[in-house]
């Protein structure tokens, strides 16, 4: 599940390379998706290694809940959607086509 897979790779002037930037509406809502409620401040990294046994998929949860700007703590008493692997992949195939 690379998000990264097609992104253009740029250069900066003094040699630096990056990718692109990736930005992902909130993926739809599926009746697979998992709810869950955070009752302590929790890792988004912690998250998705529980759910997609992959901590670099944490950008599928924060997609979806809108969380992720500056820092990849949830709150505690939040609500989060989990998005089921096949709209994961559907998002990013998706993604992948547009490109």
């Amino acid at each position: 599940m690379n998000r990264y897979a097609t992104s253009n790779e740029l250069k900066t002037d003094i040699g630096y390379r990056r990718r692109a930037t990736v930005i992902l509406s909130a993926p739809i809502v599926d009746s697979n998706d998992t709810y869950i409620h955070v009752t302590s401040p929790e890792l988004l990294t912690r998250l998705a290694n529980n759910f997609y046994n992959d901590v670099s998929s944490w950008w599928i949860i924060a997609a979806a809940n809108g969380l992720g700007k500056g820092t990849l703590i949830v709150p505690a008493d939040t609500i989060l959607r989990i998005p089921s692997n096949a709209t994961i992949e559907s998002v990013i195939n998706e993604i992948n086509r547009i490109r």
